[in-house]
């Protein structure tokens, strides 16, 4: 579900669109058409309250199965359930409907905080996504230990962890990796157990990083820390060249 809390899996598919069933569904504003997205967190910040997960594990060559969605306030809602719309309103004070068919133009609201080193300061924006999807930019997303590592080192009292990047892919490095390593492998290609993977562009970040996320509390040290020494920076966007099964501890290879 696009800007809701996600799941972590031991195991998934990857396809041409990314991961199976990562951000098939979305809310849509019925006001002004754009998708809900926590990136303008005054409107949708409640986004980051709720928690969606399939109520099966997603197969290939099927049709994925609906999602169960934990609402703010401790109640769940179904996707198929008669009433979601309203429900889901209701829990974010703006009117919604949920739908899984992105529009040829998909459109989002952006706030960019007032934080030195970003071309927008203290601004909101209207974003573009690729048409057809509910993807912000590219189909996968990566983030490697490394990096949290050495942001932890600039910033110590920050909370550094993978969920606030919201990856769909995060690989634990060697002990001699250092820095912000995933820099380097843009261009090159990653063969992870029988998955390939080609790494982009860098995944510029944005305010969601900065916003409270369970027991994480909000800190916009977090992309301050970011703006300083990475140009705001952190994790890398990626195409697939081969798809396949891809599972936790899988070999990661950079070619």
């Amino acid at each position: 579900m696009k800007s809701m809390m996600g799941e972590e899996l031991n195991s998934s598919y990857v396809t041409e669109r990314g991961l199976l069933g990562d951000r098939t569904f979305a809310l849509v504003d019925r006001l002004t058409g754009k998708v809900a997205s926590a990136k303008n967190p005054l409107k949708w910040g409640r986004l980051f309250d709720c928690r969606a997960s399939f109520v099966d594990s997603p197969q290939l060559g099927r049709t994925l199965p609906g999602v169960r969605i934990s609402l703010p306030d401790g109640s769940a809602v179904a996707s198929d359930q008669l009433g979601t719309d309203d429900l889901l309103s209701k829990a974010l004070g703006a009117q919604v409907n949920l739908t899984m068919s992105p529009s040829e133009e998909p459109t989002y609201e952006e706030y960019w905080p007032d934080i030195e080193g970003r071309p927008n300061r203290d601004t909101l924006t209207d974003e573009f996504m690729p048409p057809h999807t509910f993807f912000d930019l590219a189909t996968l997303h990566l983030l490697t230990t490394a990096t949290m590592d050495r942001l932890r080192e600039l910033y110590p009292e920050g909370r550094f962890e993978a969920r606030r990047f919201r990856p769909n892919l995060v690989v634990e490095n060697s002990d001699a990796a250092k820095g912000f390593a995933e820099e380097g492998w843009i261009d090159r290609a990653l063969q992870i157990g029988e998955v390939r993977i080609r790494i982009t562009r860098p995944c510029s970040r944005c305010v969601m990083t900065t916003l409270a996320q369970g027991d994480l509390p909000q800190d916009l040290g977090i992309l301050r820390t970011a703006a300083r020494y990475s140009q705001a920076k952190v994790g890398v966007y990626a195409s697939v060249e081969k798809g396949g099964r891809i599972r936790r501890g899988d070999s990661v290879w950079v070619d």
